[in-house]
């Protein structure tokens, strides 16, 4: 276990990357015991800066929760990070040059909660009854940690996007909202386009059998700190396709049939 001290000098070092967008080393490279509590503890010490200057929490960001993205990190297990309100982004939005480090793009389905959900033994069916609506929405990831070390040529590990806020940085809602009772949210699917040509395809399948078993999952490890998912909040249930570069000047849309389609600008 890290002590306090080294807890409290990675969160400062992320906070810093995230403003000069200049990457830390890893954090496994680095410390090479360190475990995934140390990981969450160092999340939780970076959010706790980002409260400390006036952002407001709206929500978590559920990651790793498809076979497909799984396979990218060699991971087995999600992880988790939290929403803020500068990170909502308009569909339609350009974004401003060098807002991100190295941005990815994925397809996923937003829950908007009207009932808060807490607990280890919350079902699927709770989780459905609690949600008021479900919106098709795309997340942008980042890394303030570096993906490959220079020295070692290693991949950064779990440990480390976790401790990174599970790589969040901003997320695009819009297209057509639905009930959650309206359809299986098992066959909703969507085509991610870059700059015309299709990138991506999946279905919302892909997120543990079910998008809300994402949810599931992460209200019974939030109960694990004493805590859970508020009224209001907005739940990313987790990426069904892979990741997909973003670079200045790429232009995304992810089309979900009936549902409409979100588009977004790379400035």
């Amino acid at each position: 276990m890290l002590d306090e001290a080294t807890i409290r000098q990675l969160a400062a070092e992320l906070h810093q990357a995230e403003r000069t967008r200049v990457q830390v080393r890893q954090f496994s490279q680095r410390f090479p015991d360190i475990e995934f509590q140390d990981s969450y503890r160092i999340q939780r010490e970076w959010m706790r800066l980002k409260l400390a200057e006036g952002r407001r929490a709206v929500g978590r960001k559920i990651g790793l929760t498809s076979r497909a993205m799984q396979q990218v990190a060699n991971m087995t297990e999600p992880d988790y990070g939290v929403l803020f309100d500068d990170m909502v982004i308009a569909d339609g939005s350009t974004i401003a040059p060098g807002r991100y480090i190295q941005p990815w793009v994925e397809v996923e389905l937003a829950f908007i909660l009207k009932r808060e959900l807490r607990g280890p033994d919350l079902t699927i069916f709770q989780v459905l009854e609690a949600t008021d609506w479900v919106v098709p929405a795309l997340e942008i990831i980042d890394a303030r940690i570096q993906r490959i070390d220079p020295d070692t040529k290693a991949q950064r590990r779990i440990v480390d996007t976790i401790a990174d806020n599970a790589a969040n940085a901003g997320i695009v809602m819009g297209a057509r909202p639905m009930r959650p009772e309206s359809l299986d949210l098992r066959w909703i699917g969507a085509l991610l386009y870059k700059n015309g040509q299709i990138e991506e395809t999946g279905l919302a399948a892909g997120v543990l059998n079910h998008p809300a078993n994402g949810i599931v999952w992460l209200a019974r490890k939030l109960s694990a700190w004493d805590e859970h998912l508020a009224a209001g909040d907005i739940v990313l249930a987790g990426s069904f396709t892979r990741i997909v570069t973003a670079s200045s000047g790429d232009q995304f849309c992810a089309d979900y049939g009936p549902l409409g389609s979100l588009n977004v600008r790379f400035g």
